[in-house]
């Protein structure tokens, strides 16, 4: 009897912990965001649930303008899946994390060098984004170039530690995007290890590859992460081209 009502009354104290935390963790979550991207970041709600081990914020944004260039970012809603019982009081990483409704505008690629964050990263056991687009304005470092879209319809990924809000990447399952450029569309796909590519400059034939992921290093810091993420796409780029002018010769073969 005495376990239990110290049991009852462990519960209610989440509770109350659940209602009084709430803002305090969804203002954190924005925080540590908009540090990662240099800008000012605000939530809009966020609902905290201890008992049963709940995170969800709606309406999260980022705004940064400065000399280097103009960055937006809005996020629907964020659901994160924590330990129960109050185990998310010592443990605060998320078991699932689950974003979706995602749109980030940006002016230039420059806004993503990004410094060591003074927070501790969040730390997700799986991944999943949904309806995630990615606008890219006409780039001023590169003249008379056209912006482009890309569209994530949806994306999974294993293990993953936020240094940067792009490292879900090195832990990535399976993947449906399309990228829209004035040229076309190209539609993108990942799963099992293999990379597709369709459309606009490939053609209506599926070029795919294996490609082997980069590895995040512990010891990486944010700019490391981005270096190996430029550099995976640059190979991958090639090889895609590469591919798709094979693809073609051989479609021209008697």
């Amino acid at each position: 009897m005495i376990a239990g009502g110290v049991f009852a009354v462990w519960l209610i104290v989440l509770v109350i912990l659940g209602v009084a935390s709430s803002e305090k963790y969804g203002r954190r979550v924005a925080e540590r965001m908009a540090e990662s991207l240099k800008g000012l970041g605000t939530v809009g709600a966020s609902d905290l649930a201890l008992v049963r081990g709940w995170l969800e914020l709606e309406r999260l944004r980022v705004r940064r303008a400065d000399v280097i260039g103009k960055l937006a970012l809005d996020v629907a809603e964020i659901r994160c899946e924590l330990s129960p019982l109050g185990l998310a009081l010592v443990d605060g990483s998320c078991r699932e994390l689950v974003v979706s409704g995602v749109r980030l505008e940006i002016s230039t690629f420059a806004l993503f060098k990004l410094q060591r964050p003074t927070r501790p990263p969040i730390r997700a056991g799986r991944v999943v984004i949904e309806d995630a687009v990615l606008v890219i304005a006409p780039l001023a470092e590169v003249p008379r170039a056209p912006g482009m879209q890309l569209v994530i319809e949806h994306a999974e990924a294993g293990p993953t530690t936020f240094k940067t809000p792009l490292s879900w990447l090195f832990a990535l399952e399976s993947f449906r995007a399309s990228l829209e450029l004035p040229v076309g569309t190209i539609k993108l796909a990942y799963r099992d290890g293999v990379f597709t590519v369709s459309g606009g400059i490939f053609g209506s034939t599926p070029v795919s590859l294996r490609v082997e992921l980069p590895v995040a290093d512990p010891s990486d810091d944010p700019k490391a992460e981005m270096r190996k993420l430029v550099k995976f796409g640059r190979k991958l780029a090639e090889r895609l081209a590469f591919a798709s002018v094979e693809t073609w010769l051989e479609s021209k073969l008697p």
